[in-house]
């Protein structure tokens, strides 16, 4: 099929790295695999951090030139088959590709929709009508977790859901012979206020109560926030922390390939596609049994998850595979084959091509 692709809250080509950008573009990654043709259909943002009646005005009059736009380009070239719209959420609702599959008579899909009742007040209510409209025109609403397909199922009993497990492309992780530092640990996160900020505050409280250990941290990333991250960890020995800034993909690869234990709380992450990344790379992971983390991390199995906010239980548990290396070794490798097996970009397109041919051949698409 020839998909029109967009998100919403941030193209795929945008400058600023993020586990959305990333996300988008596996998302096309396994489409062209499954043997689509892809091209994104618009570099509008619908993005809104707060809501006032001006800038969701302001919004509306560009998103209705972009549409026209879009409208008069398909009239001439030809329309796709699909509109594709990845992250639709109150904040940044899919303003055009249902209007367009109306139009045109396509189909319309979606992929992580988000919905949350609590949002239903004052100006986000109109956006959240927007959202769970969309989400019920949809062929199919593919959901990345469970969490969010019983979301979308309790606020919409009606709509199409299909699950599809966060991945990754693995290349980049095999392609660096393992060389883990038995004390090394590493954390790949941005610098920005919200969950990745609590999640830093509550990594360094933790391994403040780990200084009779021998282990350096890794910090990867940057972001308006990294002043104030270094501050947290401003009372560990200078050589306790080794800060590399925003690194290129091959990079993090190259760095994760020489650590012993991913350390990332995870703080209301939706998922976290640095965790796969990181048991790609052969780590177990330490984090919290929180929000969609244990849709990537498997507790037990390719590392360990403590309870939501219990700082104690999370030094312990970093702790634990810091003093028995038989049992971070028999979970590092059970990592690996995880990301690499189970949460494959090639496993992805499989699944994705299933799913879409199921809504083509009932005539939904």
């Amino acid at each position: 099929m020839k998909i029109a692709f967009y998100s919403p809250l941030k193209s795929p080509n945008h400058p600023v790295p993020s586990g959305d950008r990333l996300m988008a573009r596996l998302l096309m990654a396994a489409l062209v695999k499954a043997g689509h043709q892809v091209e994104i259909a618009s570099e509008v943002r619908a993005f809104l951090p707060d809501a006032s009646a001006d800038a969701i005005e302001t919004r509306a009059a560009a998103m209705n030139v972009e549409r026209a736009r879009i409208s008069a380009l398909w009239r001439e070239r030809g329309a796709p088959d699909v509109w594709f719209c990845y992250h639709p959420y109150y904040k940044a609702p899919d303003l055009m590709g249902p209007a367009l599959a109306r139009e045109f008579g396509i189909g319309y899909v979606t992929a992580e929709a988000s919905y949350s009742a609590r949002r239903n007040n004052g100006l986000w209510a109109d956006m959240q009508q927007q959202v769970l409209d969309a989400i019920e025109q949809a062929s199919v609403n593919i959901c990345l977790t469970r969490r969010d397909l019983e979301g979308l199922a309790a606020a919409s009993p009606g709509a199409s859901l299909a699950l599809l497990p966060p991945f990754i492309d693995p290349g980049l992780f095999l392609e660096k012979p393992l060389r883990p530092e038995p004390r090394r640990l590493i954390t790949v996160a941005m610098m920005r206020s919200g969950d990745k900020m609590d999640s830093y505050v509550m990594l360094a409280d933790a391994l403040s109560r780990l200084t009779h250990l021998p282990w350096q941290l890794s910090v990867v990333g940057d972001g308006p926030r990294a002043a104030d991250v270094r501050a947290l960890f401003g009372g560990f020995d200078a050589d306790r922390i080794v800060w590399y800034g925003e690194k290129s993909a091959a990079e993090i690869a190259a760095l994760l390939s020489k650590a012993a234990l991913y350390v990332w709380p995870g703080c209301g992450e939706a998922y976290g596609l640095a965790y796969l990344e990181a048991q790609a790379a052969g780590l177990p992971v330490v984090a919290q049994e929180i929000a969609g983390v244990p849709e990537v991390v498997l507790d037990g199995r390719t590392g360990l998850l403590t309870s939501p906010g219990d700082i104690d239980a999370y030094a312990q548990a970093i702790e634990r595979l810091l003093a028995n290396d038989a049992q971070r070794r028999a979970l590092a490798g059970a990592a690996r084959s995880f990301a690499v097996e189970e949460r494959s970009l090639e496993r992805a397109a499989v699944r994705l091509s299933a799913i879409l041919d199921e809504y083509i051949k009932a005539g939904a698409i």
